[in-house]
This record gives C-alpha cells, sequence and structure tokens, in this order.
C-alpha cells in the first residue's frame, strides 16, 4: 500500500469504540446503585444519561420534588392547627407555586452530590439518548451533535419510567396534568381530581386537600391500596375523608372533557366531576420506546417493562434491567439496591437471589404509611398461625407533646415461634419507625418478637410504640 493509500484509508477508518465492563443506562437510583457497586468494585463503567442533569426522573420530576412538596405542606398543615402559630398562618398565605419552589435548592444539592459520587468514583457520563447497536454496543445521541457508539461486557438498563398517557386524553391542555408535570402547574387549584389512586394518587389527594382545594379522588379498583394491610388501607380512607377527600370507588375511564377554564370527567358510571384540574395517576411505563430492544431480540410488555429473573437478568445474559423498567415495586428505595445486586451477579454469578419482601413500603401521604414483610390476609390465605400487636399514637407521650396522635403501629407475628412477619405504620414519622421492625425481621437471631420487650427505647420516644405493641400482642396469647 502506498503512503496516499495508508493516509487515505486511516481518514476513512472507522473510530475504535470505548469499551468498559459494565455500561449502565439511566442514572436514577437503579442506575447510580449500579454505577457505585461497579465503581467500588475496581470495574470501568460508563453512564449515559439522556437528562442535561444526572439523578433521573426521581430526582428532577418525581420522588424528590414531590416529598420536599409534602414537606412544605406539612408545615403548612402543622401551623394551621397549632393555636400558637394560627394567627402567623392567617397572616402569611401560600400558594401552591411557592410551595412548589421549595423543592428547588433540593434538587439542586441531589444533583450536585450525585455529580461528586461520578466524578469521585471516575465514572464517566455520555449525555443523550441511548439505543442498542447489538447485545454488547451502545449508540448515544446527543440532543446536539453527531452520535458516539461504546461497548460493554454486561449492559444495565436502568432508563425509569414516565407517566402513562392513554391516546384519549389530550396533555397539552393546561388544566390536565401528570404526575410529572403537576410540578410545574403555574396556579393554586380551588378544585383537584385526580383520576387513579395508587400510591401517587393518595400522596396527591394528601398534599391538595391540605393546601385547601376540593379533592375527588377516583379509584379505579373497590379499595385503596389493595396491596396494604386491610386495616391500614381503611386508616388512610378514614383519615383522607376526614380531611374533606371525597372517594369515589370502582369507577372508570369513560371521555374528558376540556374546556376553557376547567375540565369534566366523565365516567362509566354516568357521573360527571368538574374540577378546575385533574391530575391523571393511573399507572406509569418502562421508557423502553427509544431503547431498540428489537436488535438484540429483547420486547417489553404494553407498559414498556422488560422481564428479568430473580437477578435483574433479561433474556440476554449479560443484559440487565433493574427499577421501574422491570416492573414491581418500582419504589427509588428498591430501586437502588437492585441496581447495586445487579452488579453484584455480575462479580459473583453464586449469590443469592434479591428478596424484595424485605424492601419497605414508604407512602408521603399526611399522615405516612409505611410497611414491610406479609399482611393479616396473606397470613390467612397461607393458613399461618400468627397474633398482632397494636400501639395506638395518641397513647405515646412523644406524640402527645408533637400533637401528632394520628396513627398506629401494628405487629405481626406468628403464634408459635413468635418470628415478626410483617410490621405496618400509619403515622407521622411512619416511614422512618418501620425501619426498626425491618433490622428485626432482617436478623434470624433477633426476629422474636420478645426483643421488643427486652429492648430499652429511649423515652419519650415513637420508637417505644414497638414495645406497647409486643405486649399488647403478647397479652393476646392463650
Amino acid at each position: 500500500m502506498s503512503l496516499l493509500q495508508s493516509v487515505i484509508a486511516s481518514r476513512f477508518k472507522k473510530p475504535v469504540m470505548e469499551q468498559f465492563d459494565v455500561v449502565v443506562i439511566g442514572s436514577g437510583p437503579a442506575g447510580e446503585g449500579a454505577a457505585m457497586m461497579a465503581a467500588k468494585n475496581h470495574r470501568t463503567v460508563a453512564l449515559i444519561e439522556r437528562h442535561f442533569e444526572v439523578g433521573g426522573g426521581c430526582t428532577h420530576w418525581g420522588t424528590i420534588p414531590s416529598k420536599a412538596l409534602r414537606h412544605a405542606v406539612k408545615i403548612l398543615h402543622d401551623l394551621r392547627r397549632n393555636p400558637l402559630l394560627r394567627e402567623f398562618h392567617a397572616d402569611t398565605p401560600l400558594t401552591y407555586p411557592q410551595l412548589l419552589a421549595t423543592a428547588t435548592k433540593v434538587v439542586e444539592s441531589q444533583v450536585a452530590s450525585r455529580h461528586r459520587f461520578y466524578e469521585r468514583n471516575r465514572v464517566p457520563i455520555f449525555g443523550g439518548e441511548a439505543s442498542f447497536i447489538d447485545d454488547h454496543a451502545i449508540e448515544i445521541q446527543p440532543s446536539t451533535g453527531k452520535a458516539q457508539r461504546i461497548s460493554g461486557r454486561h449492559i444495565i438498563i436502568a432508563a425509569g419510567s414516565r407517566p402513562y398517557h392513554p391516546p384519549e386524553v389530550d396533555f397539552t391542555h393546561e388544566h390536565i396534568r401528570d404526575s410529572d408535570s403537576i410540578l410545574r402547574y403555574p396556579a393554586h387549584p380551588f378544585a383537584v381530581t385526580i383520576y387513579g389512586a395508587g400510591v401517587i394518587g393518595c400522596e396527591y389527594a394528601s398534599i391538595f386537600i391540605n393546601l385547601g382545594a376540593k379533592v375527588t379522588l377516583v379509584n379505579t379498583h373497590e379499595r385503596l391500596l389493595s396491596f396494604l394491610d386491610d386495616e391500614i388501607a381503611e386508616a388512610l380512607s378514614y383519615h383522607l375523608r376526614e380531611q374533606g377527600c371525597v372517594i369515589r370507588h370502582n369507577e372508570q375511564f369513560k371521555a374528558l372533557e376540556a374546556r376553557e377554564r376547567d375540565v369534566v370527567l366523565h365516567l362509566e358510571s354516568g357521573r360527571k366531576i368538574k374540577s378546575d384540574l385533574l391530575l391523571w395517576a393511573n399507572g406509569r411505563t418502562g421508557n423502553s420506546r427509544h431503547l431498540h430492544l428489537d436488535r438484540v431480540g429483547l420486547t417489553a410488555n404494553s407498559r414498556g417493562q422488560i422481564a428479568v429473573n430473580a437477578h435483574y437478568q433479561t433474556a440476554i445474559p449479560h443484559i440487565y434491567a433493574v427499577g421501574d423498567i422491570a416492573g414491581p415495586p418500582a419504589l427509588a428505595s428498591a430501586a437502588y439496591v437492585q441496581g447495586s445486586h445487579a452488579v453484584q451477579h455480575i462479580l459473583d454469578p453464586s449469590i443469592p437471589e434479591h428478596r424484595l419482601e424485605m424492601v419497605p413500603s414508604g407512602i408521603y401521604t399526611i399522615p405516612e404509611i409505611s410497611s414491610i414483610g406479609k399482611t393479616e390476609r396473606e397470613l390467612q390465605e397461607g393458613k399461618v398461625p400468627y397474633e398482632v400487636g397494636h400501639c395506638a399514637f395518641k397513647n405515646l407521650a412523644r406524640a402527645q407533646m408533637t400533637d401528632e396522635r394520628v396513627g398506629m403501629l401494628k405487629i405481626i407475628f406468628h403464634a408459635e415461634t413468635l418470628a415478626v412477619l410483617g410490621v405496618h405504620c400509619f403515622g407521622d414519622g411512619a416511614s422512618e419507625i418501620v425501619h426498626i421492625g425491618q433490622t428485626v425481621m432482617a436478623s434470624p437471631e433477633l426476629n422474636n418478637i420478645r426483643y421488643f420487650t427486652n429492648t430499652t427505647f429511649n423515652y419519650p420516644t415513637m420508637a417505644e410504640a414497638y414495645r406497647v405493641a409486643a405486649y399488647n400482642g403478647l397479652n393476646r396469647l392463650t
């Protein structure tokens, strides 16, 4: 080959594709968990994020901003019922947009922290939309400029999810929102209809009812949050109604009439509900449509989710899917652990399967709900002998001091072995309180209801609810 031919050949030669041990698609909790686990174990990692900042939907338009909003509304709720502060509250009315603004600094802090994680662990971040070329190669298309390609020995899909949009609903109308766009609503609503009474629907019902709005919560099922223990779900229903929320069970969508100043929801039952804001909170869809899964022989279901095994492997063993795109439980806390577990399985394929039953649920209504383990209904169906211990928060000195008397702790334990089978909490701080029960349940040497009666709890605290509930349950044994 002549010198001229060599120069021409080198000019048109395809660039060498950068290769990594692990390529992670998405920087939400699942992607972060995977990337950090791989980096800490000295694997080369590439992170792909299509958004302009890291953190995924959880940080930018999901968990973090919505919970920051909920916290601001909770403060407003406390001001309103505190006799010492009512006068102050009356002089300083706050609107929904003002309360939304409080979430901005939290989001900025979270993004900055996550950037530092990746920088310290030398994880390069590739900005753009990811799609498969083959089962090892990924193309990244930035919003501007040329696409680039990278390769990974293992690929972890952590692309997250987005609100489900039925084609017959016009989400461009200013009075129709989903759980992402509701965080950009520019006005203070007078009446809100929420279609879908899952976790997101119930959380926003709590937020808007405590902002003084008239709220109608439309549930497509016969009861709220059927995965919860019946007693806890009933307590949530009661307190939402007591606060003024109207709940419509067993209703199905028929049509939506979007007018200039309001929205009318038409239901199959013939009922019509008018409001100045409609929040559609009926399900989410995995972000799989741009991945070109067909190029590697994978498919997603009707909700964009990818089937995985107990180690989060897809049908292609070196390709994993974690977080929302892999389906339930679709919790930020679970997603991080799923991403971490996928990499642990890459490092050691003999590790035990991930135990989802030890992942607590946290529902940030006002008051909160948190649960772990079995419900009474599940144990009844399995014919497991069990007993229940209760503690009403109104009887605790700490709850009386803080005036957070609504709620209870419920411990379900085996009637013969005394092993704790489930912990269910409804009330202020429930998402923190549940972790004591989680720790005991996860430790075979500790898991006995008598652990709580033999342990000294600080006084006064909400944690002593465990001691009270344990004695209550033990006293029921024959």
